[in-house]
């Protein structure tokens, strides 16, 4: 186990516990690229790494008021619903359509994520979340289920898409947004892991070590983000988000360009 994957895992703690998400889609690359696991290996470990310190920052967030129980657990359970029907739907689909959906959802969420926090900063408020009241169940199923469908369609998402749901659709503070997130990330992490036990070995002297780090690491993201305000914090998540649909993007253009050319 090198220094480089303990750094790493570090600062992917630090975001998930910040930001609610970027554990999912970074933590792959890490273990496989940086860590040299075999991807099958990779992705239950991955699993494990971000739903152990997922758990961990979602306490922490709880033990500051920061977690929406009810919209949590009933978001999580309607969107592993939602996430069945989509895996079942993503394997009839082709690989590069999936990634350009995904990368598209990434970007819509993204600038309405940066116009929503620009928004509240210009006008002087931590945030602009919607305060009226308890969000009818119904609203919390439906929304559920549809970021449900498209993580499961396209095997990724977690707090990319989960974050800007509970912001813009649910209405919740940003700070609440991302503890509730984290929550629903942990559970949908757990049912994952499941479907992987049976097929895979996992590396515990290596993920042991390198999960303890990055939840640790989640904890301090958890203490920044209560120190930042709502609307900073929405702003940053939005040009976080931008930035890894662009390359995600950017990285399906370059695998067709080359696809063409050989």
């Amino acid at each position: 186990m090198s220094a480089a994957v303990v750094g790493l895992a570090v600062v992917v703690g630090l975001l998930l516990g910040l930001m609610g998400g970027g554990g999912s889609i970074l933590t792959v690359p890490l273990l496989t690229l940086v860590a040299g696991m075999d991807p099958k290996e990779a992705v239950p470990g991955s699993l494990v790494m971000v739903g152990a310190s997922s758990l961990v920052a979602a306490l922490v967030h709880a033990a500051r008021g920061a977690v929406a129980w009810r919209i949590g657990l009933t978001f999580g359970a309607a969107s592993m619903v939602g996430a069945l029907a989509g895996g079942l739907l993503g394997g009839r689909l082709p690989g590069p359509v999936l990634m350009v959906g995904f990368a598209a959802v990434m970007l819509v969420s993204a600038v309405k994520m940066i116009r929503s926090g620009r928004r509240a900063a210009s006008r002087g408020e931590a945030d602009d979340a919607d305060d009226g009241g308890p969000v009818p169940l119904a609203r919390v199923l439906t929304r559920g289920v549809g970021v449900g469908l498209i993580t499961g369609v396209v095997g990724a998402g977690g707090g990319f898409l989960i974050v800007p749901a509970l912001v813009l659709l649910l209405g919740l503070p940003m700070a609440t947004a991302v503890g509730t997130a984290l929550l629903i990330i942990a559970m949908n992490s757990a049912m994952g892991l499941v479907g992987h036990l049976g097929a895979a070995r996992l590396d515990w002297a290596l993920l042991g070590p390198v999960t303890g780090a990055m939840a640790a690491a989640g904890v301090v993201g958890v203490l920044m983000a209560h120190r930042v305000s709502g609307s900073a914090l929405k702003t940053a998540f939005g040009w976080f988000v931008l930035g890894m649909g662009v390359l995600l993007l950017a990285q399906q253009v370059v695998q067709q360009v080359a696809g063409t050319l050989r």
